[in-house]
């Protein structure tokens, strides 16, 4: 059986505190439990102040055969980030403007820029699938979509690992349909606002798309659909969405994703949908779901650790 985690973003206390609470226990470097595994959901970096002890902690499970893995979009975002366009260019497949270098620079600070160390993590990065279909439960960082994984497929191979470099190139190349795919694979699936609506995100940004619950099945409103901080939600209209805007989720098997920056008491977003990313790195929850077999997903098997609050503010704010 497995035990699925959330979003870590380098804050290595606190994986080590929810591995020992499920009865993990170090053993010559590496975290393991006698009958079970863990699955991580990705995004291991950027933001905390433990970045590489975690990627060593996860990388040891995963070589031990203890853990599986997908990719989040930060170690998307740092393999584009330290990927030029071609051989020999000052320009890469992330730009290194302002905002993009804000938002990694704590990572590139602890890996040590273009290091050997930098360049170690960045290769097994690209070693990650998109996305897991096992027998039982699914596993992606974002969003389980069918169309976007077929626009995908001729990018990675049969474990759904980006293939080569002129695949990372298609993935990252705006108009290109891979590279929608793959922003709603790993970043969620957006949706344009009625003509005239808009609001500023949380950097200022000013945005014409929505982040949406995308596992909903059913006629709702944009209101509804929406995920924005409670300060947009007033923005976004309460008037009816079309209906074929979603997938939907066939809720063939439980899907587990990450990414959102839950709040709250963890619980199941519908019966075959949970989300596990409880915004540890803004002194919320790392949080996990232990799975036994169940098809329908239970409250009573979210389990998670509190991050010490007295240092958040060494590990910033999301």
């Amino acid at each position: 059986m497995y035990d699925l985690i959330g979003d870590i973003h380098g804050c290595a206390n606190e994986l080590k505190g929810l591995l020992a609470k499920m009865d993990y226990r170090e053993h010559a470097g590496v975290w393991r439990h006698a009958t079970r595994r863990v699955i991580f959901l990705g995004d291991f970096i950027d933001r905390g102040p433990a970045q590489v002890e975690v990627l060593e902690m996860v990388r040891a499970m995963v070589d031990a055969d203890q853990a599986l893995t997908v990719m989040g979009n930060h170690e998307f975002n740092a393999v584009a980030w330290a990927t030029p366009v071609a051989t020999g260019s000052d320009a890469y497949l992330r730009p290194h403007t302002e905002d993009n270098r804000k938002q990694h620079a704590k990572f590139l600070d602890q890996v040590v820029e273009d290091s050997g160390d930098h360049e170690k993590w960045i290769d097994w990065f690209r070693g990650l699938p998109l996305w897991l279909d096992l027998p039982g439960l699914r596993v992606v960082h974002a969003c389980w979509h069918a169309d976007a994984f077929a626009d995908l497929t001729g990018h990675l191979d049969e474990l759904h690992r980006i293939r080569d470099e002129a695949a990372w190139a298609a993935l990252t190349r705006k108009g290109d349909p891979a590279y929608d795919a793959l922003e709603t694979v790993l970043k969620g699936l957006e949706i344009v606002l009625p003509d005239g609506v808009e609001f500023k995100d949380k950097d200022g940004k000013v945005r014409r798309h929505v982040r949406t619950r995308w596992w909903k099945d059913h006629p709702i409103t944009y209101r509804d659909l929406a995920i924005a901080p409670t300060d947009v939600i007033p923005q976004i209209p309460h008037e009816p969405a079309p209906e074929d805007i979603l997938p939907g989720y066939d809720g063939e098997k439980p899907v587990f994703v990450g990414h959102y920056w839950m709040r709250g008491t963890p619980r199941p977003l519908s019966s075959r949908v949970a989300c596990l990313d409880y915004s540890v790195a803004a002194g919320g929850k790392l949080c996990a779901y232990r799975w036994d077999g169940e098809h329908d997903l239970v409250d009573e098997h979210f389990c998670w650790v509190d991050v010490d609050r007295r240092q958040t503010a060494t590990q910033g704010a999301a």
